[in-house]
């Protein structure tokens, strides 16, 4: 019996309201991992768009960066 079918079986010999917890709890896992992908993703996404850039020279020194005020 695969893994499927042996989930299906056991949950229909639940209760009702035991069933009913169950597929709360399936739906807390799925988000959890929803969650964790896309977790996965942005870390991904800010290395991938970072990669190399301590590698590239500056474009600008402090003293560019500091205000300049006009009397």
């Amino acid at each position: 019996m695969n893994l499927e079918k042996e989930v299906i079986e056991k949950f229909k010999t639940l209760p009702e309201h035991k069933q009913a917890e169950a597929v709360d709890f399936i739906d807390f896992l799925q988000k959890r991992a929803e969650e964790r992908e896309q977790e996965g993703w942005g870390q991904f996404s800010l290395a991938s768009a970072m990669r190399g850039m301590e590698d590239e020279d500056d474009l600008y020194t402090i003293e560019d960066l500091k205000e300049k005020f006009h009397d």
